[in-house]
């Protein structure tokens, strides 16, 4: 697997099965330039660390949108298999209505490009947070059993707009409305006497 980030995002066009459960063929992610992208792949619907994941983003949904970012799920089930998943009730093993599209990669193509394909033809946990000009900026792959973090998907998107808009850097730990540091030896001196 190589490092997607600084590089340009795979573009893809496939069916995506929107928030209000209709189809649409030519979901694309260039669509999105302008905006911020939360891509996360799992490896199949109707299991198990899968809907706890899509749950907790739906969960955070607002609060990408509010800071401009869409959240885009995808993993290599068909749009009939995602619409049922939505269409059975959280308690009987579905997702429920989520808010976000969830993109059918049925031929694979999307997880090949992004390097998260596995030998037996799933998707591992990878997550990439694409900015407003389609550059990778983050990405982060987790092994099939490990769930990810979305509060820590929002500090990293938080992050990524703080230094666009400030100049500066974001520390160990950093969260929003924290101090950062100034990208220069006298600024990391600074920041750092201050804060250990």
């Amino acid at each position: 697997m190589s490092l997607l980030v600084t590089q340009p995002a795979p573009e893809f066009t496939a069916t995506a099965v929107m928030p209000d459960n209709t189809f649409r063929d030519d979901f694309n992610l260039s669509d999105f330039r302008g905006k911020y992208v939360l891509l996360f792949f799992y490896p199949l619907n109707f299991t198990f660390v899968c809907p706890s994941e899509i749950l907790a983003f739906n969960k955070a949904v607002k609060e990408f949108e509010t800071n401009n970012c869409q959240l885009i799920g995808i993993s290599i089930d068909s749009a009939f298999s995602h619409l049922a998943w939505k269409n059975t009730k959280v308690h009987d093993g579905g997702i429920g209505n989520i808010q976000y599209p969830l993109v059918a990669d049925l031929d694979k193509s999307i997880s090949k490009a992004y390097e998260v394909l596995l030998d037996e033809g799933i998707a591992l946990r990878g997550l990439f947070l694409i900015d407003r000009d389609g550059i990778v900026r983050h990405q982060v792959v987790n092994d099939l059993p490990l769930g990810r973090n979305v509060n820590e998907a929002l500090r990293i998107l938080h992050a990524l707009q703080f230094t666009e808009k400030h100049g500066e850097v974001c520390p160990a730990n950093w969260n929003k409305g924290e101090e950062a540091m100034k990208p220069t030896a006298e600024g990391v001196k600074e920041y750092l006497t201050a804060n250990h």
